[in-house]
């Protein structure tokens, strides 16, 4: 048995997220079907950096698995693609050791959301982007986004049904960034939480309409309630950008 890692990206629009769900068409169920077809039935599970949910979209999630086929690293990438679906890609996929994991090895990850500021909505982007016409303080945004840069407790930004215990992250990067008519959320950090992105957004965006201030943002921090964060943002704006290894 040899592990490869395989960087993968994905429109997440007709997905029920990346887990396998029953009755669902998942990442997960898609790629493992295609891995059980080349190995002539055998289930061979993969092992994913995280979860995204369902229509968000990854740009450069990355998986593990091991196999026993021995099929040079072009080859794998080809056959896996000519197998999956449209909405799936195989990037690029590579041979690693065998302590390798997708998940516990990474030390980064990049996550990236995407706000259009138009009037209008725009039908063709409407699976990529969270539309708000209402305008937006951006000035106000930046300093609030400054309090989430460093380590701490964000339990006040995750799902209040996740079983993770241990809510202590570190965003090394969090910035605003004018891409023509859309506005772009990024942030860096050592792991995030369940929703975590998209609770930090929905709070961000009610500070830029005013609905709060930017130094509220360190009170919401310090309470570790998520009653006081604001709403989540719609996950079709939200994109799994990279993920990091030493």
């Amino acid at each position: 048995m040899r592990r490869l890692k395989a960087l993968i990206s994905y429109d997440g629009t007709n997905f029920s997220g990346y887990q396998v769900q029953p009755n669902a068409r998942t990442i997960q169920c898609e790629v493992e079907a295609v891995l059980q077809k080349m190995h002539k039935g055998e289930v061979i599970r993969i092992h994913a950096s995280g979860r995204t949910d369902a229509g968000v979209h990854a740009v450069g999630q990355v998986i593990h698995f091991d196999s026993p086929l021995v099929i040079d690293e072009k080859a794998w990438k080809k056959a896996l693609n000519a197998l999956l679906p449209d909405d799936i890609r195989i990037l690029d996929i590579s041979y690693v050791s065998s302590d390798f994991h997708a998940r516990f090895s990474a030390v980064k990850k990049e996550y990236r959301y995407r706000v259009l500021k138009t009037a209008d909505h725009d039908v063709f982007r409407r699976n990529y982007v969270f539309h708000m016409s209402h305008p937006l303080n951006i000035e106000a945004v930046q300093k609030a986004l400054a309090f989430l840069e460093g380590t701490h407790d964000f339990s006040a930004f995750c799902a209040a049904n996740t079983e993770v215990i241990d809510k202590i992250r570190t965003i090394y990067k969090a910035e605003i960034v004018e891409d023509k008519d859309e506005l772009v959320f990024r942030f860096i950090g050592s792991g995030f939480l369940y929703n975590m992105v998209r609770i930090l957004v929905g709070t961000l965006l009610e500070v830029g309409q005013g609905k709060r201030k930017p130094e509220e943002m360190k009170a919401v921090i310090e309470s570790k309630s998520r009653a006081e964060a604001g709403k989540t943002a719609p996950g079709q704006g939200l994109v799994l950008w990279k993920v990091f290894y030493e």
